[in-house]
């Protein structure tokens, strides 16, 4: 067996979209990032890589690649599943949690199991997303962020 932990955090801007865990929420502010911002994904991912020893989003997915400029984050863990794949491991669970104080997550949480669990090759009973407020504190609680953490299990096959 084996654990990795991911975390990820963007800013958020005025516009849209705001996409997390697969899904595009109606919202008045979006997240920046190189890619769709979703750092739900971004969190899993890292927390997928980390498990099976191969660096972190970054490395495989560099902000410098314009190729990249705009993706969805959904075809990001499809690749990273092909590494997981390839290592010979599998997805056991995974459990995360969603750190904004707006919009409301909890609504949105079974969207984003039925989007993530086919990808993570896993029932979305094996896929934990939890949501919290940060109690209106710091960057995320002033509307200015959005933070994501992750844990996985894998696997050999």
């Amino acid at each position: 067996m084996r654990v990795g932990v991911g975390y990820d955090i963007h800013r958020t801007r005025r516009g849209g979209p705001l996409y997390l865990g697969g899904v595009e929420i109606p919202f008045d502010l979006g997240l920046v990032g190189h890619s769709d911002g979703d750092c739900l994904i971004h969190a899993i991912i890292d927390a997928l890589l980390g498990a099976a020893g191969e660096g972190d989003i970054g490395q495989h997915f560099p902000p410098s690649d314009k190729s990249l400029k705009g993706v969805r984050s959904t075809v990001l863990l499809k690749k990273v599943m092909e590494i997981i794949r390839k290592k010979g491991l599998r997805v056991i669970y995974v459990d995360s949690v969603i750190v904004a104080e707006k919009p409301k997550m909890a609504p949105r949480i079974p969207e984003m199991k039925r989007a993530l669990a086919p990808i993570l090759e896993i029932s979305e009973d094996r896929l934990s997303i939890k949501a919290k407020t940060n109690e209106r504190l710091g960057e995320i609680g002033r509307l200015k962020a959005i933070a994501c953490w992750a844990v996985c299990l894998l696997s050999e096959e």
